[in-house]
């Protein structure tokens, strides 16, 4: 039996094709694709940018949800369970191989595709108030607020009882609507200016994925003992140069904020970075976080579904800005694909 996969095949270059169906590792099994994400990880992947990719060609795709359809002889799980997974590549295919540990299971009466944005958006939201530390009453600027993440963080945080301005273009707004965020159109208008209008003191914490264009203004927005996270540098995807560029003047920027914090020159003002990675603690905050939404306290927000060989279409789709919330591609219910020919 073969299935349809998506594999990025040089620089640019994203082909549909079919694939045989894998065997489970004894303590793995496969999982036939119900959701998976569409994230700027693969829009950085397929410019050959994103952190340590795997080498041209491989197969995309960084979480996934889907039903068990086969075990390993030692696997701990069972055919016809529901799981979700954070693979960091290989899941833009209808039949997937995973390690038993790495799946968490997903009720039945959740969307697949609700489900998915949870796994590295949501997880990353959760994770990235546990990094900065805010708490009830204080508040935050998220950069991005109507993305997969910034979707998530800013409900999260507004659940928490914390004050949300968040940077989104106007189109956007309306959809945002009911999110609990102060929203900041940065195309027209002076975010610097509208945060301080708005918190002059400033704010707790900075949520910035855009990297080195951005963080020196975030740092100046913090408020005394406030926290700058930094998890990632999408403003930067159309400079030349190698992927590790930007990381390397984010990591000059965040030593130089720490010696002075070590002198006692930024009164408590600190610079983090976050990367999420799978393990243990992912895999219970995904299971907190599928608590939550079958609870109703948690909206993931779907910018479109699109069939698995349309992952093309997808990727221009997330990189023009013109949707809210997470992308996602959906295998045919015929189990084809439609593959390209």
């Amino acid at each position: 039996m073969a299935g349809t996969e998506v594999v990025l095949t040089g620089l640019g270059e994203v082909a549909v094709r079919r694939a045989e169906v894998p065997e489970p590792a004894p303590r793995g099994v496969v999982v036939r694709t119900e959701a998976a994400g569409v994230a700027f990880a693969e829009v950085q992947m397929r410019r050959g940018k994103y952190p340590a990719q795997p080498a041209f060609p491989f197969v995309p795709g960084y979480d996934l949800v889907g039903e068990v359809v086969a075990v390993g002889s030692q696997s701990s799980w069972r055919v016809g369970q529901r799981v979700a997974a954070m693979p960091r590549s290989g899941a833009w295919a209808e039949h997937v191989a995973l390690r038993d540990r790495d799946l968490v299971e997903v009720p039945a009466d959740i969307d697949a595709a609700e489900a998915v944005a949870l796994v590295l958006n949501g997880v990353t939201a959760r994770q990235l108030l546990r990094r900065a530390g805010v708490r009830r009453g204080h508040s935050v600027l998220v950069h991005g607020v109507g993305g997969g993440v910034g979707v998530l963080l800013a409900q999260l945080a507004a659940a928490d009882g914390i004050r949300v301005l968040g940077t989104a273009s106007a189109h956007r707004h309306e959809d945002l609507d009911g999110l609990g965020a102060e929203l900041i159109d940065h195309r027209t208008q002076d975010v610097a200016a509208e945060v301080i209008a708005r918190a002059p003191g400033g704010v707790d914490a900075v949520f910035d994925p855009l990297g080195p264009p951005s963080l020196p203004t975030s740092w100046r927005l913090l408020a005394p003992g406030g926290v700058l996270v930094s998890y990632g540098s999408s403003a930067t995807l159309d400079q030349p140069g190698p992927w590790w560029r930007p990381y390397v003047a984010i990591a000059r920027l965040m030593a130089g904020w720490e010696l002075r914090r070590l002198l006692g020159r930024t009164g408590g003002r600190r610079a983090r970075l976050y990367y999420v990675q799978a393990g243990e603690r992912s895999r219970a905050d995904l299971t907190e976080l599928l608590r939550v939404v079958a609870s109703g306290r948690l909206r993931p927000l779907i910018a479109e579904r699109l069939p698995l060989h349309e992952a093309e279409r997808a990727l221009d789709l997330h990189l023009s800005g013109e949707k809210t919330g997470r992308i996602v591609l959906v295998p045919s219910a015929d189990g084809t694909g439609n593959p390209k020919r």
